[in-house]
């Protein structure tokens, strides 16, 4: 179902709103800081890049090489921001970014830098950035209040691209007067700032009762997650499309002032703060934009926005019209990647934000990078009109993919629910038994079977990106009012982490299940352990060591579930 407008006033949803926490506006003052040495050194890289090499797609390798490594290593680095401290996360990735930064300074100062050094350098802070990028965004919501979160979001969104209305006109003049080097110790000087907020800030943390997962099983329990989830299926594969085809106009920029404007280092600048202003426009206003339409009929207003705005820097030699198409085009750009971060923010529980976060960012840069590189090699064989109008024409018509991917319903953050109590145990288990089977069995009468079947592939979705596998529903031939439904876990650890993992949503879907039950007995679970060799010792002599690896059963919690 495609998501109505939504015309409620949303309470404490002004865009100033999170400006009202001190940590959050502290950060949120310094990541404006660093972005703006993010962008100068952008415009550092791009120029000197076209003073060094001729060809199209080199000038848009830089591109890619800063946005390759966010689509590279993106979940892992959601899976980390997830699973450790996020404040240590996001000090350890700024000073890997910092490192490459100030590497790239002195290679410059000295003289030794090339197109393939460049490029090498460019990839370090983009990993940087890549591993920083899911900690930071899935932290804002230790920040400030839920209701303040989609202006958080979209505060962030105007921090970037404030620094992109100044930083690339500010990198143009940095990079005329006093050449690449200067740009790239800007950018090393600007991460200062940031670094030390962070140091600042005691973030509250809540230590989990279980143990922590590992690297590759968090990264597995995250594309679990993601592939049973479809509001996050879909708003991931529309943010890929936008990235791949809107990544035409911030790859062939250097191309535009050079090219068809005749411009130079300056005017670069000039178009990518024309850019940058028009995002902070669209991020102004993405309140109201939620307000008044539906998340499809918004992004269709994006993209068809977006499409006139690439055709117009197409055919424009004229400064100031190139600069009117940019700032329409950056308005309409923030909009659309806003909306489908929110959308992401919103839909995700806690336990998964980095990584969904991480594969939203894979998604809209690994688009930009892999189109960079597409547009590049167009634009080398037919030149940068042709390539601008066909990036404009392929956008004219992405809006299409909504009568299959329609933008899904967005409401308040899909809250956790209280953890439960660990179930009844009489045999001696340790974290790693297992497999285990969980049978549950349910008395349904006959005339709302079909209700119920309904209903059990939404709890089979449920079930599977918290962690369940082998899902299965079956009817009794003999019963007709007996179902069962089954499904596995790795691991007894792997069990208790599951049934935890429940947003409020799902329990209610559980509950709802429940409902369906009939007769005087309550529903049936059975909890088993198959191919239990490591619950029975092979002599009565052997010595049992599993019960000082038993997990311990949180009596205090909630009530208990499935």
């Amino acid at each position: 179902m495609t998501e109505q407008p939504n015309r409620q006033k949303f309470a404490g949803d002004g865009i100033a709103a999170p400006l009202r926490y001190t940590v959050f506006r502290r950060i949120w003052l310094a990541s404006l800081l660093s972005n703006l040495g993010l962008l100068i050194q952008g415009v550092g890289a791009a120029w000197a890049m076209t003073q060094m090499a001729a060809s199209a797609d080199k000038v848009a390798l830089v591109q890619t090489a800063l946005m390759l490594p966010i689509m590279l290593i993106s979940m892992p680095a959601g899976a980390i921001a997830d699973m450790y401290d996020r404040r240590i996360v996001t000090l350890i990735s700024l000073a890997i970014a910092l490192i490459g930064a100030t590497a790239l300074t002195v290679l410059a100062w000295l003289k030794l830098i090339t197109p393939e050094t460049l490029l090498v350098f460019c990839f370090v802070v983009g990993s940087g950035n890549a591993l920083f990028g899911p900690a930071w965004q899935s932290s804002v919501s230790e920040q400030v209040p839920p209701e303040s979160l989609p202006s958080a979001v979209a505060l962030n969104g105007i921090s970037y691209n404030i620094a992109r209305s100044f930083g690339p006109a500010v990198g143009g003049v940095i990079v005329a007067s006093l050449g690449a080097v200067a740009a790239f110790a800007c950018n090393a000087i600007l991460y200062l700032p940031l670094l030390v907020v962070l140091l600042l800030w005691r973030r509250n943390t809540e230590p989990s009762r279980l143990p922590r997962e590992k690297l590759n099983r968090a990264m597995v329990s995250g594309f679990r997650y993601i592939t049973n989830s479809p509001p996050i299926k879909i708003v991931l594969l529309r943010t890929l499309v936008m990235g791949l085809i809107g990544g035409a106009i911030m790859a062939l920029m250097p191309l535009i002032a050079r090219d068809l404007l005749h411009g130079g280092a300056q005017t670069y600048g000039i178009m990518l703060g024309a850019f940058g202003m028009g995002a902070v426009v669209g991020a102004l206003n993405i309140h109201e934009l939620r307000k008044r339409m539906s998340g499809e009929a918004a992004i269709r207003a994006c993209t068809i926005s977006m499409a006139f705005a690439m055709a117009a820097l197409a055919v424009s030699t004229e400064p100031v019209l190139t600069a009117a198409a940019l700032v329409l085009a950056g308005a309409v750009w923030m909009a659309a990647v806003a909306l489908f971060n929110i959308g992401v923010q919103l839909s995700a529980p806690r336990w998964v934000a980095g990584r969904s976060l991480a594969a939203f960012q894979a998604s809209i840069s690994g688009g930009i990078a892999i189109g960079a590189w597409g547009w590049g090699h167009l634009t080398d064989y037919a030149g940068v009109e042709v390539a601008l109008l066909t990036a404009a024409s392929l956008m004219l018509i992405s809006p299409v993919l909504g009568i299959w991917l329609a933008m899904p319903r967005v409401g308040a953050r899909n809250e956790d629910a209280d953890v439960l109590a660990d179930p009844e145990v009489k045999l001696s288990l340790t974290a790693r038994s297992g497999p285990l089977v969980v049978e549950i069995e349910y008395r349904v009468s006959q005339e709302n079977a079909r209700a119920f079947h309904n209903v059990m592939q939404d709890v089979q979705l449920s079930r599977q990106r918290n962690g369940a596998y082998g899902w299965s529903i079956a009817r009794d031939i003999a019963d007709p009012e007996l179902w069962t439904e089954r499904y596995h876990c790795p691991t007894w650890l792997d069990y208790l982490r599951q049934r935890n993992r429940s947003t409020q949503s799902e329990r209610a879907l559980h509950q709802q299940a429940i409902d369906f039950h009939i007769g005087p007995d309550p529903v049936r679970i059975r909890r088993m352990l198959e191919r239990p060799f490591g619950s029975v010792r092979w002599k009565e002599e052997t010595p049992d060591r599993a019960g000082a690896e038993v997990l311990p059963v949180v009596a205090s919690a909630a009530g208990s579930s499935t």
